[in-house]
């Protein structure tokens, strides 16, 4: 089988209609077989705002109460996902959205309460899944794909007892890739708002064109990775080490270039 590229954009990108409709072409035009996640998270914060309700983010990462839940899933899985599939079959994409819980495609179990890294304090995400590569049902997706399908799953999950669950998309995405790669070879590609890495955030020229896991940790030490490219690259890393051929973090509009960031697993 042809390379398999997975693609996976953020919630900025889903919630800016131009910066989608960019992306939208541009993986459109992407040759070969390939797979699209997506986020919602700006989204779904601005729909709990005006519920009344406070976004809590830890670590990049949503507390998700049995309210939240309903939001996320409402959002992510039906109004990002099929507009999302909408302008992809505009640009002539075939493609099929689902979530994780469609086909049993996507088998998490719910987060116990964790210590946080960064604080020290035990963190009840509430409704919130992990997923491993093992979870995946990576030759269904290969089924679709081979009926001309472009799957785009949004990242609502569900456990073997039925409980929908909201997991980063970062995870699903990497997860997703880490399947395929034991079947096909496989590329991870991370794109968001930025052209990729930055050594300043309010810089967009200072891209870091490469990163290995010595300097991973030495950007977290010293706080320049933080809030959500944290799971973004720790996602990134994790399927370096288990088979994907490549992964790179770059703007959602660049997709038909190399102006990026490229992960080493050394």
């Amino acid at each position: 089988m042809q390379k398999i590229q997975v693609f996976k954009i953020g919630g900025n990108v889903v919630d800016n209609q131009s910066a989608l409709e960019k992306f939208a072409a541009g993986f459109a035009s992407v040759k070969g077989p390939k797979v699209l996640v997506h986020g919602g998270g700006a989204i779904a914060s601005q729909m709990q705002k005006r519920l009344g309700m406070e976004p809590v983010m830890v670590e990049g990462r949503r507390v998700t109460d049995a309210e939240t839940l309903k939001i996320v899933t409402m959002v992510y899985a039906g109004w990002c996902n099929k507009s999302i599939v909408a302008l992809l079959q505009k640009n002539g994409c075939r493609a099929i959205g689902l979530s994780g819980a469609d086909g049993a495609v996507m088998k998490s179990v719910r987060r116990p309460p964790v210590r946080s890294a960064s604080t020290g304090e035990t963190v009840d995400y509430g409704f919130v899944g992990d997923l491993k590569p093992d979870d995946i049902d990576g030759d269904l997706i290969i089924r679709l794909i081979q009926a001309g399908l472009t799957p785009v799953f949004c990242a609502i999950t569900c456990t073997r007892e039925g409980q929908l669950l909201n997991t980063n998309a970062d995870t699903v995405a990497s997860c997703i890739a880490m399947s395929l790669a034991s079947l096909a070879d496989t590329d991870l590609v991370f794109c968001f708002e930025k052209d990729g890495v930055l050594a300043d955030k309010d810089d967009d020229s200072s891209l870091i064109e490469r990163i290995n896991p010595e300097y991973f940790e030495r950007l977290k030490a010293d706080g320049t990775v933080s809030d959500g490219m944290l799971p973004k690259l720790e996602n990134a890393f994790k399927a370096i080490a288990n088979g994907v051929s490549q992964v790179v973090i770059k703007n959602s509009g660049n997709v038909g270039n190399s102006i990026q960031t490229t992960i080493l697993r050394q």
